[in-house]
């Protein structure tokens, strides 16, 4: 079931790759044939550590970010393995791919038929499979945030934590007065992710950063992290991402 086709009706027929990019990909499915059109409903990723975007005819689902797949996709001319993790690869083009490197933007799909072979593709039941996946919607949601949280709690061992889930630990204390919210701060800082690596220094570059505090000007990690120190104060925080 779906919004932008009446029930029964081939839903892909004469729908046009609106988005092709030499040595890249060409993406269709959009039942407006912009790129901004969907089929009524979403659905969360699933992702597999053997279904990567690593050769040219990767069958995947484009989205606009974490749990938006509705019904378009894109097949890759060229390995995209900076797409692992961020889109849901389903099938892989096993024959002709020269005419997935043919196709321009703005050709059609004639006809889409999908064959079941074999006993287990035969007695598959879509519908049912796609409701029972996001009927668990919550349960995965829930299960991925525990996932998260003891993640967290492993690479912030010893450490405090606030109500919004920032974990920091000071490692010298100053004797400078309390950062305010409103006012400006200069802070010295090292960023790194989980595994070590430092992707931003201000000590490399020998100029701290200045900004007003509080007003949303860096991250909301940084915002609230930087309110529970003093002048002098030097301190680690681990941020989850949704304060990054």
């Amino acid at each position: 079931e779906n919004s932008a086709k009446p029930q029964g009706k081939p839903y892909y027929d004469g729908l046009n790759f609106h988005r092709v990019i030499p040595d890249f990909m060409i993406q269709g499915g959009c039942p407006q044939g912009t790129g901004t059109g969907n089929p009524g409903y979403q659905f969360d990723d699933e992702f597999h550590p053997d279904l990567k975007h690593d050769a040219p005819g990767i069958l995947s689902m484009a989205n606009a970010g974490p749990g938006t797949n509705g019904s378009q996709f894109f097949i890759t001319h060229v390995p995209t393995p900076w797409l692992d993790g961020n889109h849901t690869v389903f099938g892989k083009v096993i024959e002709g791919q020269d005419v997935v490197d043919a196709i321009q933007q703005g050709d059609a799909i004639e006809s889409l038929e999908i064959l079941r072979v074999g006993a287990e593709a035969e007695k598959f039941n879509a519908v049912e499979a796609f409701r029972t996946f996001e009927g668990a919607r919550e349960k995965r949601m829930a299960a991925e945030k525990e996932a998260r949280e003891a993640e967290l709690d492993k690479v912030a061992a010893g450490f405090k934590k606030t109500e919004s889930g920032l974990r920091y630990q000071i490692l010298q204390e100053g004797a400078g007065e309390k950062a305010q919210k409103g006012k400006t701060v200069s802070v010295h800082y090292k960023g790194q992710l989980a595994d070590g690596t430092v992707f931003d220094s201000s000590y490399k570059r020998n100029q701290p950063i200045e900004f007003p505090l509080g007003v949303g000007h860096v991250i909301p990690g940084w915002d609230e992290g930087i309110q529970l120190l003093s002048v002098g104060d030097k301190a680690r925080f681990v941020i989850p991402s949704d304060l990054a």
